[in-house]
């Protein structure tokens, strides 16, 4: 079965005058249908820079990524905003979710940017909240809800659309330990269901519930599945403000 994500010698520099940040040193690696990888790492390391890329949010400076085989290099703006839509779900350390909409009206929005029509939209809409058990919030605004039933919105925003890849970048970040474990319980159910995730994340207890853990230091991946996330996630962090390898 064909790779849902392949990345070959995959590099990501960032350049502001005289200094270039190097965000990404060469990454390399694929990831099956029905995988739940976490990316794991000392801030700073890479790991958002890359899951932005993984969603089409960035574009590699050299080095190869295709997503479920397609090369990603020749895609015109618009082909990838298409993708993001159609095969792409996101779930967001900040929930992103739309003050002035209600929570169906949320998980609905991107389905109405694809097109689908109103009937199934209203289906999608139903089996997502149901899934996350946020159905009895149809009608109520972001604002009414706590940040664990907002993060159940974001979840089933994403999966509404059926997306072959979900990612999902410290999804339980601003949440309480309660809320977060609901989250990632989620999580865990909708990857038994067959759903492929990549999520970031600095937590331990989290990147344990994955599959596989990927840790990532200095842009480059310096283990690949081969410890537990105990083990990888035992290295100090490098200070919040360092980006990568930074390069005269």
């Amino acid at each position: 079965m064909a790779a849902v994500i392949e990345l070959q010698d995959v590099s990501k520099v960032f350049e502001a005058e005289d200094v270039r940040t190097r965000a990404l040193n060469d990454v390399s690696f694929s990831v099956a249908p029905g995988e739940f990888v976490a990316i794991t790492g000392p801030s700073g390391c890479g790991k958002s820079t890359l899951l932005s890329v993984l969603g089409l949010l960035d574009t590699p400076t050299s080095g190869t990524y295709r997503l479920r085989g397609t090369p990603t290099a020749t895609m015109s703006p618009r082909d990838r905003a298409q993708i993001r839509g159609a095969q792409i779900g996101f779930v967001f350390q900040t929930f992103n979710l739309l003050g002035n909409l209600t929570v169906s009206q949320n998980v609905e929005l991107p389905l109405r940017y694809r097109g689908i029509d109103p009937g199934e939209r209203k289906q999608r809409v139903q089996e997502a909240l149901d899934r996350v058990e946020m159905s009895h919030r149809a009608r109520h605004f972001p604002a009414q809800l706590s940040g664990g039933q907002q993060q159940r919105v974001a979840v089933a925003r994403a999966v509404a659309g059926s997306p072959s890849l979900l990612l999902a970048d410290e999804p339980t970040g601003n949440l309480d330990s309660a809320n977060g474990e609901a989250v990632m319980t989620m999580l865990v159910e909708l990857h038994r269901a067959g759903s492929t995730i990549c999520m970031v994340t600095h937590d331990p207890d989290c990147a344990e519930r994955a599959s596989r853990v990927i840790r990532i230091r200095d842009g480059a991946i310096e283990d690949d599945g081969q410890h537990t996330a105990a083990e990888l996630l035992t290295t100090t962090a490098v200070p919040a403000g360092d980006q990568g390898v930074v390069e005269a």
